[in-house]
């Protein structure tokens, strides 16, 4: 049975805000609506509400060697100068809902924090990850690929939202969520791979590997 998966295209960037400081009662203004604008600065992933279901909802997790995108003009000796894009998958919220022969329907929250480095062309890039739905530690069962396009801005960070909902058949009612994994990844070359499983980190704004 064929499995589909859709897209619903959303992304928000974060926003800065900073308070005017005036005199004494702006500045007090200013720091209420610095106090009111943490939330989006800080841009935590919110969760899903649960719902009750049939059974347990799919396994979904990022995957270890394609959680992160390192652009680099040169991975065998790799320094600041030679970083152009970064990304990094930071998290995901999801929760899903079925009820006796229905498929399951599983909405999904991502949170992407993204960069630019002295190597990157532009203030722009469009960066492109999958989501692939395997039956539990066995065979992928479909997989799509998605663009992210990002406008930097003149920044060298920022961050972005997609939300995805997607629905699974069931052969049966006795099939259950628990059966059946979700795993999120960007679109990586062999090197950015090996770079990703060899546990090195570039944040260009630091300037260093750790």
């Amino acid at each position: 049975m064929r499995r589909v998966l859709t897209a619903l295209a959303a992304f928000s960037i974060a926003a800065t805000m900073m308070p005017n400081a005036a005199d004494a009662q702006q500045r007090q203004r200013g720091q209420n609506a610095q106090a009111e604008a943490k939330p989006q600065r800080q841009f935590r992933l919110q969760p899903l509400a649960r719902r009750a279901n049939a059974g347990p909802c799919p396994y979904v997790k990022v995957l270890y060697d394609a959680a992160r995108y390192v652009e680099m003009t040169d991975y065998q000796r790799p320094s600041a100068s030679t970083v152009g894009y970064t990304g990094e998958i930071e998290g995901v919220s999801s929760d899903c809902q079925y009820r006796e022969n229905d498929p399951i329907r599983v909405d999904m929250n991502l949170l992407f924090s993204l960069g630019k480095g002295p190597a990157a062309q532009g203030d722009g890039q469009t960066y492109r990850y999958w989501v692939a739905v395997t039956e539990r530690n066995s065979a992928v069962l479909d997989k799509e690929y998605f663009d992210l396009p990002v406008n930097f801005n003149g920044q060298d960070r920022t961050t972005a939202e997609p939300s995805h909902t997607i629905v699974i058949p069931r052969a049966d009612a006795t099939t259950s969520g628990g059966h059946f994994e979700i795993l999120i990844g960007f679109e990586i070359s062999p090197e950015q791979a090996e770079f990703n499983r060899s546990g090195s980190r570039f944040r260009p704004t630091a300037g260093q590997t750790n």
